[in-house]
């Protein structure tokens, strides 16, 4: 969001990130591990994830490593290649996991609307 048109901050803009970290303040989630989780759960492959994301498989592999890593268990479970290919879905805990995040950042996306509009109308009086 930036200021209005005509303001000297119309070319200013107010941003945020929102992310999951452990006790040890290592970045567990954020943007693009979540939209890398979100591909998973929607294509059911960690391939065809990371080919969306335009990243590599070892890119993807690492990330969702780091990340079950980081949380202390795991969020997908996998089914190795053969005949129809290997499957990567996310379990409960996963799909729970991207269900929360989506509709946190869903909320935090309107408050930051109205305190963004706040703000620039608090500075440009």
């Amino acid at each position: 969001m930036a200021g209005s048109k005509g303001s000297k901050y119309y070319n200013v803009f107010l941003k945020h990130k929102i992310w999951l970290e452990n006790k040890d303040g290592q970045d567990i989630v954020g943007d693009g591990k979540f939209e890398l989780l979100q591909h998973i759960d929607e294509l059911g492959s960690l391939a065809a994830a990371a080919e969306k994301l335009k990243i590599s498989y070892r890119k993807a592999w690492g990330c969702l490593r780091e990340i079950e890593q980081r949380l202390g268990f795991a969020i997908v479970t996998k089914q190795r290649g053969g005949k129809e290919g290997g499957k990567t879905m996310l379990n409960e805990e996963g799909k729970k996991l991207i269900a929360a995040y989506k509709l946190f950042l869903a909320e935090i996306e309107l408050l930051m609307h109205d305190s963004a509009r706040k703000f620039w109308h608090s500075i440009n009086e």
